[in-house]
């Protein structure tokens, strides 16, 4: 696995191996931040929510992010989050949070540009995840929500006032991309 374009473009990131285990895929990340460069209009802040390895992450840094919230609640997984920011060179223009996401919507301040949520597959509670998030604080008008969900997981067209604007297949893997609809919830 490695940083796919940017600052950091070609830099290794260390992977767990193991069961359970489903990094985001270059391929996909690439097919993401196409999509992002088309529709994101802020990425000043970014909140990468069920961050894992912090790939997605550490790709929004080094395509310009100015900082970048992990939240990931396997000590495993934090741990590698941090020295992956080490290796990229971004230790400084990120905050690694070891708490489950739905208790880091409780806590963090202020709107995100882009929030990225790749959860396990089998999480039962992401729509209500993501329905908590399309209300909280952490969004405004100018917010994108990527979500990378299963095929065998469908979420809604709509959370809150955010609409799905795009849809990318690959595989097992869907990539849901929400934006602000003006005056729909």
């Amino acid at each position: 696995m490695r940083v796919v374009a940017g600052r950091a473009k070609g830099h290794s990131l260390k992977s767990p191996q193991g069961a359970g285990i489903r990094p985001t895929s270059d391929l996909v990340r690439e097919a993401i931040f196409s999509m992002l460069e088309s529709v994101a209009i802020d990425w000043s802040r970014v909140l990468d929510l069920y961050a894992g390895t912090g790939a997605l992450g550490i790709e929004a840094l080094s395509r310009g992010a100015e900082w970048v919230d992990f939240v990931e609640k396997n000590p495993r997984m934090y741990n590698l989050i941090m020295e992956n920011l080490d290796r990229t060179g971004f230790k400084n223009q990120a905050k690694v949070y070891r708490v489950s996401a739905q208790k880091a919507l409780s806590f963090l301040e202020g709107a995100y540009g882009i929030i990225l949520m790749d959860p396990p597959y089998n999480d039962p509670s992401i729509a209500r995840v993501a329905e908590a998030l399309a209300s909280s604080k952490l969004v405004g008008k100018e917010s994108t929500i990527v979500i990378e969900h299963s095929r065998r997981t469908p979420l809604k067209e709509r959370f809150g006032s955010f609409h799905q604007v795009r849809e990318l297949h690959h595989g097992d893997t869907l990539v849901s991309v929400y934006q602000y609809t003006e005056g729909e919830s």
